[in-house]
C-alpha cells in the first residue's frame, strides 16, 4: 500500500458519514495552524504547509479540483507567509506579530479580488463540469482562503472575517462532498475565528500608534 493509497482510506465512520485519513489529519494540522495564527505564532505557517499537502489527497479523493487548487495555494502562500512574517517580527512592541486593521484602499482591493476571483475560477469550473461538481462554491471557497491567507500575512485583523465568510460555505460543503471531518473542523475554526478575531481587534487598537509607520 502506498502513502497516497493510505491516506485515502476509510480511518473511521460515524452517524453514516466515512472519514478518511487524509481528512482527518490534514484538517487536524489546519486546526493547529489556526490557532498558532491566533497567538501569532510564526510557526502557524509551516503548519499550514503541511495540512495543505497531506489535504491535496483528500480534495482530490472527493473530486473537488477547487479544493486541490486551494491547498496547493495554501502551500504556496504559506511559504510566502513565513517570510513575511519572519521580516515583520519586529513590528511589535513585544516582537510579536504586528496587526492591524486594513486601510479601505486595502479593503477595496482585497474585495475587488475575491470578487473577480470567484467570478473567474467559477466560470472555469463551470465550463469545464469535470472540474468540480460545484463550481461556484468551490470557487468561493478556493479564492476566499487565499483572499485570508494573504490578509493574514500582512497581519490584518479582516483575515479573521474572511475566513468566517469561507466557512459559511465550507461547512455545508464539506459535508456534500462525504469529507464529514472537514465539516466538523470548519465548525471548529468558526469558534476560533471568533475568538481570535477579537483577540486581534484588541491588539491592533494596542498597536494602533505603532504601526502607523509601518511599512506595507
Amino acid at each position: 500500500m502506498t502513502a497516497l493509497t493510505w491516506l485515502n482510506a476509510e480511518a473511521f465512520s460515524a452517524f453514516g458519514q466515512h472519514v478518511i485519513w487524509s481528512d482527518m489529519i490534514g484538517n487536524t494540522v489546519g486546526l493547529v495552524a489556526l490557532a498558532l495564527g491566533w497567538r501569532r505564532s510564526v510557526w502557524t505557517w509551516p503548519a499550514q504547509f503541511l495540512s495543505g499537502l497531506i489535504l491535496v489527497a483528500a480534495y482530490a479523493s472527493a473530486h473537488l479540483s477547487g479544493g486541490v487548487g486551494k491547498q496547493l495555494l495554501v502551500i504556496g502562500v504559506a511559504l510566502w507567509g513565513w517570510r513575511q512574517w519572519t521580516r515583520g517580527r519586529q513590528q511589535a512592541q513585544d516582537g510579536s506579530i504586528a496587526v492591524r486593521f486594513a486601510t479601505w484602499k486595502e479593503r477595496g482591493a482585497l474585495v475587488a479580488a475575491a470578487a473577480v476571483g470567484t467570478l473567474a475560477v467559477g466560470g472555469l469550473f463551470a465550463a469545464f463540469p469535470s472540474l468540480s461538481w460545484s463550481p461556484w462554491a468551490d470557487a468561493y471557497i478556493f479564492v476566499g482562503t487565499l483572499v485570508a491567507m494573504v490578509a493574514q500575512a500582512r497581519g490584518l485583523v479582516e483575515f479573521w472575517f474572511a475566513w468566517l465568510l469561507v466557512d459559511l460555505v465550507g461547512v455545508p460543503l464539506a459535508f456534500n462532498s462525504g469529507l464529514a471531518f472537514s465539516g466538523l473542523v470548519y465548525v471548529i475554526y468558526l469558534a476560533l475565528v471568533l475568538w481570535g478575531m477579537r483577540d486581534w481587534w484588541l491588539r491592533s487598537r494596542a498597536t494602533a500608534p505603532v504601526l502607523e509607520g509601518a511599512t506595507a
